[in-house]
């Protein structure tokens, strides 16, 4: 493959809200970015600047989208990035749901949410909007379980805090780098942070 031919990923789950901090379900529900979300965010834009990239794109859900406007500026939105629909389980805190559900969270797949999404179905989704994009680099402003279904497919499959940036070579699906909230980067190696929350 040339390298005109290739596509690389640059993936950004939302800063911070109230749900991720307390440790809720939020999936389609509308939440705003914490201070510490809105920090996050900010943080980014000194990473982002002078990057070039064929398209930006954000779920159009008010957490990524403020991301992105923050980080970068003013994205395309598209539902397709919006993180799984829970259905039932929004709102929900991680603690309150049974030992079933939060298996099949943390396995992250054969999971179809009461009232919600299933894991293939989320997948079908995030796909129709990643696989026909052209060569180049693409911005993606998105949440947590998009992030971990495209960087799964690309042999890394860890759950990602608030603020992290991934850059996935697309098109030899392998994982180039990874820079947490904190700045803290690590280079190459799929699963290198897997021990992070």
């Amino acid at each position: 493959m040339t390298a005109t031919a290739s596509r690389e990923l640059w993936l950004v789950r939302h800063g911070e809200t109230p749900a991720s901090r307390d440790r809720r379900l939020a999936g389609w529900t509308n939440v705003p970015l914490t201070e510490e979300g809105e920090r996050q965010a900010l943080a980014l834009r000194p990473r982002l600047a002078g990057e070039r990239f064929e398209s930006v794109w954000s779920s159009d859900l008010e957490r990524a989208l403020r991301t992105a406007r923050l980080a970068w500026g003013e994205p395309r939105q598209d539902q397709r990035l919006r993180e799984m629909s829970f259905g039932e389980l929004e709102g929900r805190s991680w603690d309150s749901l049974l030992k079933a559900e939060q298996d099949a969270l943390v396995r992250f797949s054969g999971f179809t949410a009461p009232g919600g999404e299933s894991f293939e179905a989320l997948r079908a989704r995030v796909l129709s909007l990643v696989e026909p994009l052209d060569p180049g680099r693409h911005l993606l402003f998105t949440h947590g379980g998009v992030v971990r279904l495209l960087s799964r497919e690309a042999g890394e499959d860890s759950f990602v805090p608030t603020g992290t940036l991934l850059v996935v070579d697309w098109s030899q699906r392998r994982l180039v780098s990874r820079t947490d909230a904190a700045g803290e980067a690590s280079r190459g190696l799929p699963g290198a942070s897997a021990g992070n929350d």
